[in-house]
C-alpha cells in the first residue's frame, strides 16, 4: 500500500517535472524563431535555422524517446538561453540606438 503510493506520488512529481521542461523547451524555441536571422550571423552564433532544428529536434527527442533525452535537449535548451539569447539581446538592442543614463533616447 504504501509503496505504491509512493511510487505513484514519484510518477506524478516526475510527470509533472517533464511537462515543465517541455513547456520550458518550446519558449525557448518560440524566442529563437522570434529573432531575426542577421542577428545570429552578427553574434558569430549558429544560424537560425540549425538552433531552431536542434531545439526542435530536442523537444521531438524528448516527447518520444524518454530521460536521457529529456537531459540531453535541457542541456540544449540552456545553452541557448544563457549564451546565444543574451548574444542576440545585445546585438538587437545596439542596432543604432542611442542609449542615456535611463534608457534610449
Amino acid at each position: 500500500m504504501i509503496g505504491s503510493a509512493l511510487r505513484d506520488g514519484l510518477y506524478s512529481f516526475l510527470g509533472l517535472l517533464s511537462l515543465a521542461v517541455l513547456v520550458g523547451q518550446v519558449v525557448v524555441l518560440i524566442d529563437a524563431a522570434l529573432k531575426r536571422e542577421d542577428a545570429y550571423r552578427a553574434a558569430g552564433k549558429l544560424t537560425k535555422p540549425g538552433w531552431l532544428i536542434i531545439l526542435t529536434v530536442a523537444i521531438a527527442a524528448n516527447m518520444l524517446l524518454g530521460l536521457l533525452f529529456t537531459i540531453i535537449g535541457v542541456v540544449v535548451a540552456m545553452v541557448y538561453w544563457v549564451d546565444v539569447r543574451p548574444a542576440l539581446k545585445e546585438v538587437s538592442n545596439s542596432g543604432g540606438r542611442r542609449q542615456g543614463p535611463y534608457g534610449p533616447w
